[in-house]
């Protein structure tokens, strides 16, 4: 596990800007530094730079930039390989003079070329140097697990794990890519393929990026539609028989992630994702396993009571921290320096927290992440279900709404649920269930003028064609997925989308932030895969969630520890804003700043974070569930005075 940056470019950037910029990283690895430069082609430079947090071969061996024995091929890369073992016996012909798994790319594209990607499983991003085809190649794992921007300007290319080295980098604008923030208002993170800044992109999951002589190229060596209307061709015969495989290679992905010559352990919240992963942890130790949980002073939120039961019950070497709100809060200042562009799922904060605990005793910690998009586990896929059975009556509401009331149009008096049925009448966003005046907000703090998302085809999206300045705060990509099932066709869109913009976003960054290495069994290239052979009313059976993942966890751990509502890792949003936050908030919306900053409406923004603070009983207008949108007002000012 590591950070990664470096460079091809006719520009000059010395090794020791490339040093200072792979430096800005050093949280992700305090272990080592290595920095190179070579002569590239036609007048090009190529700078490769890593900071190592030490897991595999701790010795210098594990040293990068790595070359080939042949000097051909140089490498940096951030991540871990879970296969890089049998790989090593089908790559015996090599001469391999460390056991890190990084070796195994120098040997594999050797042999395979880039297409060593299609044989390596695990979580990466890499960066290829051949001086044979004088190409610059990168690549990130299929679902997204690591991090990988690239910045590409005038024909020349810098890239890094994080945006900290190409703000660093010589000569960067540094603009702010303004057509982005209405959907990070309402999103509350940035997608892949771009990023808060112009010409700067985040390198999407499951592709690979060539530059060659100025031109840059990007493939999908992985897609998630592709895979899965691929296996779903040859479904899982029957419910015992999906259960048994999927428990396999459950075991299998737990057993590879626990290969580690540091300390392991796992997080721990009682619920049923992370419980199995520790259970299947314990079966494959031979001393009790290392478990964390942090704990809240606050019934709704704590979940550090259910924990300790799972804990006791399989008998692991249980930690938990009952924290109160100002540890919390002294974080929220933090959140800009590790989450280094604009990130506002408050969630954040009590990850951080829990990643702080385990670094105290461990180096590697799993996780169970991945459970909800595979195995149908979010609460909004129940939603979708409903939604879908009243679509019909939806659209009825929706032509009697369209009624003038007066000043208004009579769907605007309707129930929130009732209205929220009634306005989802676009095709390419249905599962995408929200609140219309959530978009509209979110764009009128850029234009001033409160205005729904535009209509736009898939075509007309992905060609940029259609929605004006600023991208739809919905995505209009769903009948891309060819799937008529609603709630599978959201959850493939979260896999997409949800999955690596937000939840594993702020997993590397919290983790990383404390030289934590996090491992995420459940998002396996081999327990993907099969989750999408799974008949999905073995997922979602009669109304019952991830009702498959949930009966291998109950041959672990008595039902009776394990049922219970789920709480979450939330914190009080509402209050902190009104209260200890309100002040900086305040300073953040005075129009006077908004006009001198130049980004958002200055009259709109001002405006709606006063009349939020004004509203508690959350009444008409801005009232308090309008929280999510000025919590991610509150972190991009954060951000921006951080760094702009």
């Amino acid at each position: 596990m590591c950070g990664i940056c470096g460079y091809i470019s006719k520009n000059i950037i010395s090794r020791q800007d490339l040093a200072a910029m792979n430096d800005t990283m050093i949280h992700r690895g305090p272990d080592d530094s290595g920095v190179e430069l070579y002569d590239g082609p036609g007048g090009y430079t190529v700078g490769l730079a890593q900071r190592r947090l030490a897991i595999l071969d701790l010795s210098p061996l594990g040293h990068q930039p790595m070359e080939s024995e042949d000097g051909r091929i140089s490498v940096v890369f951030n991540g871990e390989i879970y296969n890089f073992l049998e790989l090593k016996e089908e790559l015996s012909d090599y001469s391999f003079k460390s056991t890190c798994d990084t070796e195994v790319i120098l040997a594999g594209y050797l042999k395979w070329g880039v297409d060593v990607i299609d044989h390596i499983h695990g979580m990466f991003a890499i960066a290829i140097y051949d001086r044979q085809s004088q190409e610059l190649i990168l690549a990130r794992d299929r679902i997204g697990k690591k991090p990988l921007y690239y910045y590409l300007k005038d024909g020349n290319l810098i890239f890094a794990s994080e945006l900290k080295p190409i703000m660093k980098s010589p000569g960067f604008s540094g603009r702010v890519r303004r057509s982005v923030i209405p959907r990070y208002m309402f999103q509350q993170y940035i997608n892949a393929p771009e990023s808060i800044f112009e010409d700067v992109w985040q390198l999407p999951p499951g592709s690979v990026l060539r530059f060659y002589k100025g031109e840059v190229t990007i493939r999908k060596y992985w897609d998630i539609k592709k895979v899965y209307h691929e296996r779903r061709k040859n479904p899982v015969s029957g419910y015992e028989e999906a259960k048994q495989g999927l428990k396999d290679r459950l075991r299998k992905s737990v057993a590879d992630r626990m290969i580690a010559d540091v300390p392991l352990g796992t997080f721990l919240s009682g619920g049923y994702d992370s419980s199995l992963i520790t259970a299947i942890a314990q079966e494959n130790s031979d001393k009790p396993v290392k478990t964390f949980t942090i704990g809240f002073n606050v019934p709704d939120y704590n979940e550090a009571e259910f924990a300790k039961k799972v804990a006791e019950h399989l008998g692991t070497d249980h930690t938990e921290l009952y924290i109160d709100e100002k540890e919390m809060l002294d974080l929220v200042e933090s959140i800009p320096k590790y989450f280094d562009e604009p990130f506002a799922d408050e969630s954040q904060i009590p990850t951080m927290l829990v990643c702080k605990l385990a670094k105290e005793k461990v180096t590697v910690a799993l996780s169970g992440d991945g459970g909800d998009e595979f195995f149908c586990g979010y609460n909004i896929y129940e939603n979708i279900a409903k939604a879908r059975e009243l679509d019909l009556l939806g659209g009825l509401a929706h032509a009697v709404g369209s009624i003038p009331f007066g000043k208004e149009k009579l769907i605007d008096k309707m129930p929130f649920k009732v209205r929220t049925i009634a306005e989802n009448r676009d095709i390419e966003t249905k599962t995408q269930l929200a609140s219309a005046s959530y978009i509209r907000a979110a764009h009128a703090f850029m234009t001033g003028k409160e205005q729904d998302d535009a209509t736009v085809s898939y075509d007309d999206y992905i060609n940029g064609r259609g929605y004006g300045d600023y991208f739809p705060c919905k995505y209009p990509v769903e009948s891309y997925y060819e799937e008529p099932s609603w709630q599978i066709r959201r959850m493939l869109l979260d896999m997409d989308t949800y999955l690596p913009g937000d939840i594993l976003v702020k997993m590397d960054r919290a983790s990383m932030k404390y030289s934590l290495e996090c491992r995420c069994p459940i998002m396996d290239t081999e327990v993907m895969e099969y989750s999408f052979a799974i008949p999905h009313e073995y997922k979602y059976a009669n109304g019952d969630k991830k009702h498959i993942l949930k009966d291998i966890a109950y041959d672990y751990i008595p039902r009776d520890i394990l049922e219970r509502p789920k709480k979450g890792f939330g914190v009080p949003m509402d209050a902190w804003l009104r209260g200890p936050l309100k002040e900086k908030l305040l300073d953040f919306s005075d129009e006077s700043f908004l006009r001198r900053q130049g980004i958002f409406n200055p009259e709109y923004a001002s405006k709606f974070i006063r009349s939020y603070l004004e509203k508690g009983d959350g009444g008409s207008g801005s009232g308090a569930n309008f929280s999510k949108l000025s919590w991610s007002f509150l972190n991009f000012q954060q951000w921006y005075e951080r760094y702009l």
